[in-house]
Parts: C-alpha cells; structure tokens; sequence
C-alpha cells in the first residue's frame, strides 16, 4: 500500500500554457520523488500593452511518499 500527496505549483511562460506546464512538471520533478501524476486547477493569462505576456498555470502535482 503507498501513500500519496499533492502539492500545489504554480508556474509560467511567455510561450503558452503547455510551455507552463513542462516547465511546471520539469521543477517539481527535480525536487519532489515518486511524481505520478498532475492536474491544472487553473489556467490564467497576464496582459501587457492589450497582448498576452504571460501564461500561468496553477498545478496541483501527485507524489508518492516514501517509507
């Protein structure tokens, strides 16, 4: 039997929200063990000058705790 938690992140990109995500999913990974698995709770978008200049997401990530 294994016990997971879930921990919230929040990351952004000037690219697009997938880029958000990646690079949401590529830190956590360095510092978080036993990813499973992740979810976007949010998605939210600033606006500089009436464009886009940032995408953000907010991650809610899954992690198996160790022993």
């Amino acid at each position: 039997m294994s016990v997971a938690k879930v921990t919230e992140i929040i990351a952004s990109s000037d690219k697009s929200f997938d880029d958000a995500i990646a690079q949401g999913i590529s830190r956590a990974t360095k510092t978080l063990k036993g990813v499973t698995g992740a979810w976007v709770q949010d998605q939210k978008v600033t606006i500089r000058d009436g464009a886009v200049s940032e995408y953000r997401v907010n991650l809610k990530v899954t992690f198996i705790l160790e022993d």
